[in-house]
């Protein structure tokens, strides 16, 4: 009984230590050295001008392709998308990426991350946007954004290989 006790502790601890590592969540992305990893997330109340969230982005892509997502819409590795542990589901935030100033406006629709330290996790679409998809990790400053609208798309944004059919 010890040892079954001891070899699920152990299985637990090697589990708890693997999802605590500074590498991507996918194994698609590479994380390159830096700085930005080992800082913790920094959350406040937005006010005008101030970041809602600052922190740790990371992104997700082909493993999860097709499955259901928390707001049950199948994930598209190239929609503008994220997971957030908090934000409701179908709202929309602007993610810039701190190294270079980039910035895309996505639609919460799942949870995570599940890694500690991480803020968000956006679809590979994003992270290509962002210009981070290489790196894997990526400090960003989220800022909420409300809908002008109800009745018609708020945002529309194109991925560099998920081309519309038309733009207006």
């Amino acid at each position: 009984m010890r040892r079954r006790i001891a070899h699920g502790l152990m299985i637990a601890l090697l589990i708890i230590g693997l999802g605590a590592a500074q590498g991507p969540n996918n194994s698609e992305a590479s994380s390159a050295p830096s700085r930005s990893a080992q800082i913790t997330p920094e959350i406040r109340t937005q006010a005008k001008g101030q970041a809602y969230q600052v922190g740790t982005a990371s992104w997700y892509g082909q493993d999860f392709v097709g499955k259901p997502t928390a707001s049950g819409e199948n994930y598209d590795m190239f929609d503008m998308t994220a997971a957030h542990p908090t934000l409701p589901l179908g709202s929309y935030v602007r993610v810039t990426n701190l190294r270079n100033g980039r910035a895309v406006v996505v639609k919460v629709n799942d949870r995570g991350p599940i890694v500690p330290g991480r803020i968000i996790d956006l679809s590979y679409g994003a992270a290509q946007a962002l210009q981070f998809e290489q790196r894997g990790l990526q400090r960003v400053r989220l800022d909420l954004v409300k809908p002008r609208t109800q009745h018609r798309q708020v945002y529309e944004t194109v991925a560099y290989n998920h081309p519309m059919a038309e733009l207006k």
